[in-house]
């Protein structure tokens, strides 16, 4: 399946303000990127990667996900040499459309199940309406917004998986990807 670039370059700063500003960890003020502890990026990105799929396989549904991997950003305003954030935004598109009518209602209803605390759930601004989901998870560290494309060809749903600010460790460098 092929990504909409244009769609995620958009989708992607408004995520970053949505989730940044959650609650995964105490931050010093309203305005920090919570803490997400000391971890190298590569150790960082497969712990991205264990949360998408547990939220791929919470959708429950037959289809195909989009196999993009995680990727690695500063974090706000603190040294890029010390600290990042890793993000993984990926799509699921099922076998059969229609069944995602009921999925997002399903992923509000499941997600606390796992750990996932909803903060966020109902239509977006744009003229599609689309509906967004977004959740944090203060034991996995990461967020998540998920935007059901309803009016896209074929419907699917967007998600964005983000963490808090890690700090490398001592002596380790910050990998790019």
């Amino acid at each position: 399946m092929k990504i909409k670039l244009g769609a995620i370059a958009l989708t992607l700063p408004i995520a970053f303000m949505t989730l940044t500003g959650c609650s995964m960890t105490e931050a010093s003020n309203s305005d920090d990127i919570p803490s997400s502890g000391t971890s190298t990026s590569s150790d960082a990105a497969q712990q991205a990667e264990k949360a998408s799929s547990e939220l791929y396989n919470l959708i429950g549904l037959k289809g195909k996900a989009s196999d993009t991997g995680p990727g690695v950003k500063e974090c706000g305003k603190k040294d890029p040499e010390k600290y990042f954030q890793i993000f993984h935004s990926w799509s699921f598109t099922p076998t059969s459309p229609q069944q995602l009518e009921s999925t997002m209602e399903r992923l509000k209803a499941n997600l606390p199940k796992h750990g996932w605390k909803v903060v966020d759930y109902g239509p977006d601004t744009s003229r599609n309406k689309n509906l967004n989901l977004t959740a944090d998870n203060d034991t996995k560290k990461f967020s998540v917004n998920i935007t059901y494309r309803a009016k896209d060809n074929p419907p699917h749903l967007n998600f964005f998986v983000v963490s808090g600010c890690y700090q490398i460790p001592d002596g380790e460098k910050i990998e790019q990807f």
